[in-house]
This record gives structure tokens, sequence and C-alpha cells, in this order.
């Protein structure tokens, strides 16, 4: 059985986690599927939105910790070493889908604790169910937020809250996470949700989007100067290229737009 399921129609690729049987946790084999899903679809151009759900009762339970202590060699690797760019292989579960070009959605519901909920964290946008139940685990295990979570939720979370619920590892409602700033907005579907508005951003010019995110996250580490600029050089490489005066065309001819790849374009 895969570990990970992909599905690809009219641009819009979702991402389901295929271990319902253990709430979806993260076992070595799961970490190597998520990632190896994420390189997939960073070399897939006709991909322009990404949905990440999880199968059966839960979008990811977190660590499976009986499986890492069952894995010697894995328990005594260094978290040190860079294996993925600037992150290890822990981080890059996360990060994989934080560095995609395409925007990401995740469809929430069931549970999310600890590497569930940094996952989440990693995409543009999230679905969730009020009765989700989620919690940053960590401090339970004697051990540390450290798959990119703390470089995520600093950017929406209060700071006062994130340490609350880091230092107590107290469980929290999908509610209370739109609340808080984790989540975005309550759903009873979250994956229909999520679909429909894939479906809308996947209308837009693919070129523009692409450029849009780059630009979004990299704005909050830039000084004003090279916040600026940067838009500025971002601009210049999509304005006035097919794409744009596609989009221009089509909604002066009220008709859907015809987009080449974003790295055609």
């Amino acid at each position: 059985m895969s570990r990970v399921n992909i599905e690809i129609q009219n641009h819009v690729a979702v991402v389901t986690f295929n271990r319902p049987d253990k709430m979806n946790a993260l076992d070595p084999a799961q970490f190597d599927a998520i990632i190896s899903a994420g390189d997939q679809l960073a070399k897939d151009a006709s991909v322009r939105v990404v949905i990440l759900k999880g199968e059966g009762k839960a979008f990811c339970a977190g660590l499976d910790i009986m499986s890492f202590q069952a894995d010697a060699e894995l328990t005594n690797q260094s978290l040190i070493p860079r294996t993925f760019g600037m992150a290890n292989m822990f981080q890059q579960v996360v990060w994989v889908w934080r560095t995609l070009p395409v925007p990401v959605i995740a469809a929430v519901h069931g549970v999310a604790f600890g590497g569930g909920l940094q996952i989440m964290l990693g995409a543009d946008i999230k679905y969730i169910t009020a009765d989700t139940r989620l919690s940053i685990m960590e401090m339970k295990w004697g051990i540390i937020p450290d798959m990119a979570g703390t470089q995520l939720m600093r950017h929406s979370v209060r700071d006062d809250i994130i340490r609350e619920l880091t230092y107590t590892n107290r469980e929290f409602s999908g509610k209370e996470a739109v609340e808080y700033g984790f989540a975005t907005h309550i759903s009873d579907k979250p994956f229909e949700d999520a679909l429909t508005l894939a479906k809308e951003i996947a209308r837009k010019s693919p070129s523009a989007i692409v450029k849009a995110k780059k630009v979004l996250n990299a704005a909050p580490y830039l000084s004003q100067e090279e916040g600026l600029m940067m838009e500025s050089v971002e601009q210049a490489a999509i304005i006035k290229k097919k794409n744009q005066m596609e989009a221009v065309f089509a909604n002066m001819q009220k008709r859907e737009g015809e987009f080449e790849d974003y790295r055609e374009a």
C-alpha cells in the first residue's frame, strides 16, 4: 500500500497521507513518502495548487514514537547535518510544502498532533473542522518542536500563545486553532472547501501565483529595501509576458484564461 497517494486533475494535486490504521502517524517510511511526494510535485510544472489531507480518522497524529525507538540507526542520527538544503529530514517533511512553488492548502480533521500540526503549518491556507484536536505535543516526550514549526507559527500566532502551548503541550480545538492563528477557516467539509478554493486559484495565471508565493514567503525575512526591490524584480519577470497578457484578455473578454505552465511562461 502506498503511504502517500497523489491524484492530479485539472492542475490540482490532492496528496493523501495513507496510513489510516495509525492515524497517519510519522514513521521513517512515512517521512520518506511525504518528502518524495513534495519533490515529485515540485518538478511537475502542470500542477498549480496542492491539497494535503489525511485518510481515515485523522490528518496526522504526529511522530510514531514506537517506530523510532525500534529503529536504533534513525534514533542515533544526528539532527545537525543539513541533508535537504537548509533543513534536515524531520524539517523537510514540513518545509517541502512551504517552499513548493505553488500554493498548498491543508484540509484538516480528526487529529493534528506534534509533527502533524507542523505539516499543517507548512501549507499556505488551512481549512479545519471545529472539533479537530491539536497539540504542540513535543514537550510530552521531553523534546521541543523541531520540524520547522517554530519558523512558521511565529508569523501568524501570538508569541505568548505559542509559548503557553509549547511549554504545556495543551490540547486545543480546531475552533481555537483559527482564533489563535494556526488555521485559516473552520469548515464542516474541509476537503470540499479546499478543493473549491484550489480550483479557483488554478484558474489564475500560474506565473503570477508562483511569483506571489515567492514574494510572500520571503517578505518576513527581508528589510524594507530588499522587499520593495524583490517586488519589482519579480513583477518585471512576468509583466507583459504571455500569461500576464492572457489574464488581461480573458478578463476583458469574460472567459476562462488559457495559461501556459508557469515554468514555460
